[in-house]
């Protein structure tokens, strides 16, 4: 089931009508349900996985805290572990390594014989396995206590509105909010429905509006009318397409869970309007970026052993990050790009630097980091090249016709992203100058709001229909 679906438009309001009127217990007991219905309707076979991770990794959270002995619980702490790996690793990797094998033999002189598999990937799950390894990992160093009720840890991996495609939550933050008796406000209501109702405007009217002009487009970068600005027009166009993709799912998570007094971390916070790829990272995709620093980073030696290990460190983080997102070696490139980029930055400000706090808003400094951010959109912009291109051949003649801007000089493309950039980067700045974490529209005049919440319901009503499957249900 997917939130542009009419299974879940008919889903929602059941499961909010329920849940308002079951008390406490019952409700966590509902929306357990109700996840393992959304999750089973893509393909109820896949179910199981939501059994075993939870299961593991609740017996293993149990027997760390008991356990007092160091080398026990690293055995402990290496069960939950290699379990949710082997699962992740199993249906998502395996066809990727023993085809990386085959041609590497290849290419050795010598066959390898080991046969591919036809496996289904399982929806989301990159996104619910580092959810359920971080709880483990969380109780190992004594930052959380077990959860008593093994039922109430389910809902904590199985819970639907950021099952498949995040945020990643921790359990410092989700698991409290449900084993505790929630609170639904009036404007906890409103704001989660306007955040449900922005969720949608990005993915249907802007990200589903923009798709056909970038499917079209990567898929004849080969033939010779294809030319330059078409081609840098069609990775502007995608790096919109997957921002309000993915953020839009975001956001529709969170308002959906606001709705029932659950509050999300917030995963995107305008990182386009970023001055460097330092800031990009705190701003893009936050909860798998700050698990990556807190559970990969920094158990490596962050920046604490000199430049040289802080580099390596940076560089394994963001290439094990572009192998998270995807089977297939031009997601290794990426990562290994916002690895250099992150290199290359953190070389410039010097080893003990720190992020400049923001100057003041002269004319000069305005100017300066809007070069900046100009600076920053395209260098990942020319990552995303190698995100969305199927293999490097695409890739590499891509960049090679925007570098070289062949003939004939199409600005179609351009003239779309200047349109749909307009308009998301005109909701971004509105949302920026706020610098607050509720939807603008709340501090709307009510008859301003209305309208708005008019226009947003005729957009999608004009732009729906089609049903886009979300890009980061891929992963």
């Amino acid at each position: 089931m997917t939130f542009n679906s009419l299974p879940f438009l008919i889903f929602l309001p059941l499961v909010l009508a329920l849940y308002y009127v079951l008390p406490f217990r019952w409700q966590n007991r509902m929306l357990l349900l109700a996840s393992y219905i959304f999750y089973g309707w893509w393909n109820w076979k896949f179910l199981i996985l939501m059994f075993i991770s939870p299961t593991v990794d609740y017996v293993c959270g149990r027997m760390l805290h008991e356990s007092t002995d160091p080398r026990r619980r690293k055995q402990i702490l290496v069960i939950s572990m290699a379990v949710n790996l082997i699962i992740l690793g199993f249906f998502k990797y395996f066809n990727f390594f023993i085809d990386s094998a085959h041609s590497l033999t290849a290419a050795m002189g010598f066959a390898f014989n080991v046969p591919m598999l036809e496996i289904l990937l399982p929806i989301g799950i990159s996104f619910h396995t580092f959810q359920s390894m971080s709880y483990a990992l969380d109780v190992y160093r004594g930052h959380l206590k077990p959860v008593d009720s093994f039922l109430d840890f389910s809902l904590f991996v199985v819970y639907f509105p950021q099952l498949v495609a995040g945020p990643i939550e921790r359990a410092t933050n989700l698991l409290p909010q449900l084993t505790n008796p929630r609170t639904i406000t009036a404007d906890g209501l409103v704001s989660g429905a306007w955040l449900v109702l922005l969720g949608y405007v990005k993915k249907t009217a802007i990200a589903d509006a923009v798709a056909p002009f970038v499917n079209d487009s990567f898929a004849r970068v080969h033939e010779p009318g294809a030319g330059g600005l078409e081609m840098l027009g069609a990775v502007y166009l995608f790096a919109i397409q997957i921002y309000c993709d993915f953020s839009g799912y975001s956001d529709i998570a969170r308002g959906v869970s606001r709705m029932m007094g659950v509050e999300l971390m917030v995963n995107f916070r305008m990182p386009y309007l970023s001055a460097s790829i330092t800031e990009f990272w705190r701003r893009w995709h936050i909860s798998l970026s700050t698990w990556l620093r807190d559970y990969l980073y920094i158990p490596l030696g962050g920046n604490r052993h000199g430049m040289l290990k802080t580099y390596r460190n940076l560089m394994i983080t963001m290439l094990l990050g572009g192998l998270w997102h995807g089977a297939n070696w031009t997601f290794v490139i990426w990562g290994f790009l916002h690895g250099l980029y992150l290199a290359i930055h953190r070389m410039m400000r010097g080893e003990n630097a720190r992020e400049p706090a923001h100057p003041p808003p002269t004319l000069h400094n305005i100017g300066i980091r809007m070069l900046k951010v100009l600076g920053t959109f395209h260098l990942v912009c020319l990552a995303w090249v190698f995100f969305r291109a199927s293999n490097f051949s695409d890739a590499f003649t891509m960049i090679g016709k925007i570098a070289s801007l062949v003939q004939p000089l199409d600005t179609t493309n351009i003239a779309r992203f200047w349109i749909y950039g307009g308009i998301i980067l005109s909701l971004d700045m509105i949302q920026e100058r706020m610098r607050s974490d509720e939807p603008f529209p709340m501090r709307l005049p009510a008859p301003v709001g209305g309208l708005l919440a008019a226009i947003f319901i005729l957009m999608l009503f004009v732009f729906g229909g089609k049903g886009d499957a979300f890009i980061y249900f891929q992963f």
